[in-house]
């Protein structure tokens, strides 16, 4: 896992022009999972449907905890870094030029895929709960994009505090549901026990990126640089929770309607089985879901924006507004130009964005134990050892070899 034969460093003195701005310890945790929480998470019963509860939770653990560590080795990094610098901005300090390119793309092509779907998702949620009250699908979308667009302007203390408000408003919302599926009389534990596990490599590919967070570090640790020590317990309390959510959302939808009822979202399985005011309330948390994850994800592209192309102090208000257009304007506009081949492409080039962030944070943390600005005030154990390392590097790069051969047909039908 050496990286001194890549291209030379870019120096260190270089600043992001990204202000350190204090975020608390519940606003920490709620940014992880308020961004992990996406409206994916109710697609994850459906996923599971061939294989079963019991392989798709070993899934979730095992992927989980991978990503934690990544997400720990580029806290290392991070703090070892002059300058707040994002993702893009690390691997041009430490593997080159070319390297900087290829994590901004993969974040672009990762957040703009994403965006595009909360896009079009928000606006067909909202026709469908006010489409009698003259709500379309555009409109809808346009009243996302609002609250959406408005807290990335104000930043990275404002963006954690909304998300610390939603996280909790979800929790109540997924406590909610999963109570009233525990009561209901049609709710079968042995539902769970059922497993398949020949079709268990499709889960556990796409559980590798439901706890993707990595892009999020360099902004976690740019909102905890007075309590830096305290960041990777936060790091792991979030993703615990996510995993938590992750776990029991699946859980309580196959027990309540068993594998072979599921639909493709959890909402409606919710809905048929316990009645419209849970099909209105989860598709709530659908909405709130989108709305942290836009958050996340478009907080992301934004700082890598600036840092990337050395937009200077982000402060200045004119240069604010422009990122903020260029990352809001694209996904909506491509939600509604039926140009579905491209957005395929988005969402393919972004699955390989989630292969590289899982790769990636091996080399530069190794590069930045040779390299880095300052010692850094926290430094990985047991688990950035060279045999670890290289577990994480094969898992990612299996999960990437699976897209491909997953593109051209070549796996069985029933995967």
């Amino acid at each position: 896992m050496h990286s001194s034969e890549l291209a030379p460093a870019v120096p260190p003195h270089e600043d992001s022009g990204l202000l350190a701005q204090p975020i608390s310890r519940l606003e920490t945790i709620g940014i992880i999972f308020g961004t992990n929480i996406g409206a994916g998470v109710l697609g994850m019963a459906f996923a599971a449907r061939k294989t079963g509860y019991v392989p798709l939770l070993l899934c979730l653990a095992l992927t989980c905890v991978l990503c934690t560590i990544t997400m720990l080795y580029l806290t290392e990094v991070a703090l070892r870094t002059r300058g707040n610098r994002q993702l893009s901005g690390l691997a041009s300090r430490y593997l080159g030029g070319v390297g900087g390119w290829l994590l901004f793309l993969a974040v672009a092509a990762n957040s703009f895929g994403a965006l595009t779907a909360y896009m079009a998702g928000s606006g067909s949620i909202l026709l469908d709960l006010l489409g009698d009250y003259g709500m379309s699908k555009e409109l809808g979308s346009i009243l996302f994009i609002v609250p959406s667009v408005a807290v990335l302007y104000l930043g990275l203390k404002v963006l954690g505090a909304g998300n610390k408000l939603i996280s909790i408003s979800m929790i109540v919302i997924i406590l909610a549901l999963i109570l009233a599926s525990i009561a209901s009389q049609d709710a079968r534990l042995s539902n769970l026990w059922l497993s398949h596990w020949q079709y268990v490599v499709p889960v556990f590919n796409l559980a590798v990126f439901v706890f993707g967070a990595q892009f999020l570090v360099p902004e976690l640790v740019r909102g905890n640089l007075t309590a830096p020590r305290k960041l990777p317990g936060l790091i792991m309390a979030g993703m615990a929770l996510t995993f938590v959510f992750v776990a029991l959302i699946p859980a309580s939808v196959i027990a309540l309607v068993g594998s072979d009822n599921l639909t493709q979202v959890a909402t409606l399985s919710w809905g048929r089985a316990l009645g419209q005011w849970a099909y209105y309330t989860a598709n709530i948390f659908a909405l709130l879901a989108m709305l942290t994850s836009y958050w996340g994800l478009g907080g992301c592209l934004f700082t890598n924006i600036f840092d990337h192309f050395r937009l200077g102090s982000e402060t200045q208000k004119s240069k604010r507004l422009l990122v903020l257009v260029v990352v809001a304007l694209p996904p909506f506009l491509l939600a509604y130009s039926g140009i579905a081949s491209f957005v395929n492409a988005l969402y393919f080039a972004g699955t390989f964005g989630g292969v590289l962030m899982g790769i990636i944070p091996v080399l530069l943390l190794n590069a930045a134990r040779r390299r880095g600005d300052v010692s850094s005030p926290f430094v990985c154990g047991w688990y950035a050892h060279r045999s670890v390392q290289w577990l994480i590097v094969a898992t990612f790069f299996l999960s990437g070899v699976y897209a491909v051969v997953s593109l051209f047909g070549v796996l069985p039908e029933s995967w």
